[in-house]
């Protein structure tokens, strides 16, 4: 009104009113948008947090014991072990050289050369805990380490449904060969992505991975 009264122009007045209305609308949408963005990254965070949370509690309990029992399987275990060997001086780089390496790497399995009963009744009496890690929903969000239960998870079952495995007929340890050698792959890769998480996320607990590191011989948990 007040506008009109030194103005006199409304035409002008109404296109001027028109066009404010218009951009409250656009304020409001663009402050929903980043609002909306910002909790995104922040569930987003959180959800990564806890998914990195069940990726430790799945090494602590079963994923560094099994990788000391797939190492002794691989015939070229000498060959790896020498490139798993990591220390506080890893930079993202050389985890990057170590992961490459890892790609390219050519595993010799043989069910036959390791210890083969150790690892079923191993795997038989964490069968209940793999099975509660695959019914987590955060799961979803994270391929590679789902990828890795499901294989170590097939793998237990096929153990499980043996009586022994000791005698058995070749075809029987040429299947079990192939199925420990798929869980063995992704355990190696989900292994490294742990501990490069852990270097830059949680020194402490990196500390500990590294003295209980599985392709280390010389690792002990005690400071040296």
């Amino acid at each position: 009104m007040n506008g009109y009264v030194i103005f006199r122009d409304p035409h002008h007045i109404f296109i001027y009113l028109v066009g404010d209305v218009a951009f409250v609308f656009i304020e409001v949408l663009l402050v929903t948008l980043i609002i909306h963005q910002v909790l995104s990254e922040r569930e987003k965070r959180a959800m990564l947090k806890k998914l990195n949370m069940v990726i430790g509690a799945f090494f602590n309990e079963v994923g560094t014991e099994l990788l000391r029992f797939f190492s002794a399987f691989d015939a070229n275990n000498e060959k790896i072990s020498r490139h798993l060997i990591i220390d506080d001086n890893c930079s993202p780089e050389h985890f990057a050289q170590i992961r490459k390496f890892i790609e390219n790497h050519d595993c010799k399995i043989d069910s036959t050369i390791g210890e083969l009963e150790g690892l079923q009744k191993f795997l038989v009496n964490n069968r209940s805990f793999l099975l509660r890690l695959l019914e987590n929903p955060n799961l979803l969000e994270h391929e590679a380490f789902t990828e890795l239960l499901w294989a170590v998870s097939h793998l237990a079952e096929e153990l499980s449904h043996r009586a022994t495995v000791n005698d058995l007929p070749a075809k029987d340890y040429e299947h079990l060969t192939g199925d420990i050698k798929r869980a063995y792959q992704l355990l190696v890769r989900e292994w490294l992505s742990h501990m490069e998480h852990l270097k830059q996320e949680y020194p402490y607990l990196f500390s500990l991975s590294v003295r209980t590191n599985p392709f280390n011989k010389e690792a002990s948990v005690e400071f040296k």
